[in-house]
């Protein structure tokens, strides 16, 4: 059964829509592993949109689980994640004017450059994940140039208009999960999945751990975010069950 790991990204968005210091994401990372996650996600992006290098530090300091750190594949966040030493990062393809993070890493075209980003951490004991599409030879490529794990971009099937287009988006991710371990990968899964599309995704027995973050700071805002991180992992687990 996968784990759930929560991005607290948004909860920064909320503190940096008025400038302030408040919601703090450190505080909610903590309510957030007393609900039951077994990790925490931020995006440190290169224009500190909503996480900051400060959040950053303190996260590392206070997170009794488990770090992710998704960043760029570039020197500076290369440079960040040594220094802080994260449990592990996620690499992401990362454009300034995206509202969110759109697509998966191309791991083929950018290969030598994700090599030596993947080298460099790994010599810090860091483990890395790739942020990819459910494509076969971007699951093998990542496999090829040395990542720990990758993490399957749900977007296409969480966003499917249809329930044809949905099982062939959610066939693909099945594939994908299947592959990924053949190859020894540690296999994640991400992007768009809520409260009633999670358990599909949630019942494929190679994936490890759900990285969710909007849908759950979304419905904390009517429930609070203990119960919206407890009721994610009841779905998790009924879809186990």
């Amino acid at each position: 059964m996968p784990e759930l790991m929560v991005n607290i990204d948004h909860v920064a968005t909320l503190r940096e829509a008025r400038g302030i210091n408040y919601p703090d994401p450190v505080f909610a990372a903590g309510i957030a592993e007393m609900a039951g996650a077994t990790g925490i996600i931020i995006h440190l992006r290169e224009d500190r949109r909503h996480i900051k290098d400060r959040d950053l530090r303190i996260l590392r300091d206070v997170v009794k689980s488990r770090l992710n750190l998704e960043m760029a594949a570039t020197p500076e966040m290369t440079k960040i994640a040594a220094g802080t030493k994260p449990d592990m990062i996620t690499l992401v393809p990362e454009k300034r004017q995206e509202l969110t993070t759109e697509g998966g890493l191309d791991v083929i075209k950018f290969a030598s450059k994700i090599e030596k980003v993947i080298t460099a951490v790994k010599k810090q004991g860091i483990a890395v994940s790739l942020f990819i599409d459910p494509v076969e030879p971007q699951i093998k490529a990542s496999a090829k140039i040395g990542a720990d794990m990758i993490e399957i971009h749900t977007g296409a099937y969480a966003d499917a208009r249809t329930a044809k287009t949905r099982i062939a988006e959610l066939k693909k991710v099945i594939r994908s999960a299947g592959l990924g371990k053949e190859l020894g990968l540690g296999v994640n899964a991400g992007h768009g999945l809520h409260y009633h599309n999670v358990r599909e995704i949630a019942v494929i027995p190679e994936i490890d751990d759900l990285s969710i973050g909007h849908s759950i700071i979304a419905r904390a805002i009517f429930t609070g975010l203990n119960r919206a991180v407890r009721d994610m992992i009841e779905l998790v687990k009924a879809g186990n069950g």
